[in-house]
């Protein structure tokens, strides 16, 4: 098996990019979900945009502007916005602003609270009219979320005791930014040929639809990563730790920003009727596994073309985190 390829999305919901080769760090590549947008309800409160429910979002296009000198004070996200009816719009945003004039906001994502930085008017004008509504954009800064969800830090805690409270209070050893549940979201190309194997005869699942951070390719059978727990990538080494339950953002088209119509738009449906194979998740279709980077990994690159090995293989799938459960916490994709 090998990286066939890499993506990262430095804002939440919109698309993401495709790179050569990535840093591994315990919150994900590099620029990873470090902003998000928000929508300003008419009571002034902020909600949480998501491609599920803002299917519009996949119009907006990402790249990275990086100076040569590897300098960060000037690096900037481009982003274009590119409607299929009406105006080409673009705009360059700070990939590491200077946040000493920014206001402070809260955030929360999957009951894991947050302090983020509004970017203000320059941004929150340019979005907004693009959207035609009120929104915000967020950045993550220093901030980082806890991970609630179990992981094999918690599983390795000593005592019931230690087990609930890092159920209640995060497991401090796993931080996120913006992303949902976990820093890695690893998938398989050969279970999304059989994605596509539902579809009518000329079409082709998109796997960026899934939103993957690392793509692999050559496993010798469909779904065998619902059994991965640890695999290898060139020199890093990824704890796989959780299924990826699916939502209604399979179904959106992505050249209208819409709901997809016909058969592309029925993929959930399609899935749930055998993919449903997390007693965690049990009415949601699994496709992907939720990773972690092993602690002396950190810093480590790597790129496409590396050779994945499987060093841990679990025996029984395993079931989908504990103290979300807990929380009665959906994923919003």
């Amino acid at each position: 098996m090998k990286i066939s390829k890499l993506y990262v999305y430095p804002i939440k919901s919109l698309r993401g990019l495709e790179l050569q080769s990535a840093e591994v760090s315990k919150h994900g590549f590099l620029y990873d979900r470090r902003f998000m947008i928000l929508k300003v309800s008419e009571d002034g409160s902020l909600k949480n945009m998501h491609v599920a429910y803002f299917p519009e979002m996949v119009l907006f296009w990402t790249s990275l502007d990086l100076a040569d000198d590897d300098s960060m004070e000037d690096a900037k996200i481009n982003i274009a916005y590119r409607p299929p009816h009406g105006e080409h719009k673009s705009l360059d945003v700070p990939l590491t602003p200077d946040t000493s004039d920014l206001a402070q906001i809260e955030v929360e994502m999957h009951k894991s609270p947050t302090q983020a930085y509004d970017m203000g008017s320059r941004y929150n004008v340019w979005f907004s009219s693009c959207f035609g509504y009120d929104v915000v954009l967020a950045y993550l800064g220093p901030h980082y979320r806890s991970v609630l969800m179990s992981t094999s830090d918690t599983k390795q805690s000593k005592g019931w005791l230690s087990s609930i409270s890092s159920m209640v209070l995060g497991n401090s050893k796993n931080e996120i930014t913006f992303a949902d549940c976990a820093p890695y979201l690893v998938v398989s190309e050969t279970s999304m040929e059989d994605v596509t194997r539902r579809l009518p005869v000329g079409e082709e699942m998109d796997i960026v639809k899934f939103r993957p951070n690392i793509i692999v390719s050559g496993a010798e059978k469909a779904w065998d990563e619902d059994y991965w727990g640890q695999i290898q990538l060139g020199d890093a080494v990824l704890n796989c730790e959780h299924n990826c339950v699916r939502c209604q953002s399979i179904n959106i088209d992505y050249t209208t920003g819409k709901p997809g119509t016909g058969e592309s738009g029925k993929v959930l449906k399609k899935l749930q009727s055998d993919r449903r194979v997390d007693p965690g998740g049990k009415y949601s279709p699994v496709f992907g596994r939720y990773s972690f980077l092993q602690p002396n990994c950190q810093g480590k690159r790597i790129a496409v073309g590396d050779e994945v090995a499987i060093t841990k293989r679990n025996t029984e799938g395993t079931v989908f985190g504990t103290s979300w459960n807990v929380f009665g916490i959906g994923i919003e994709n």
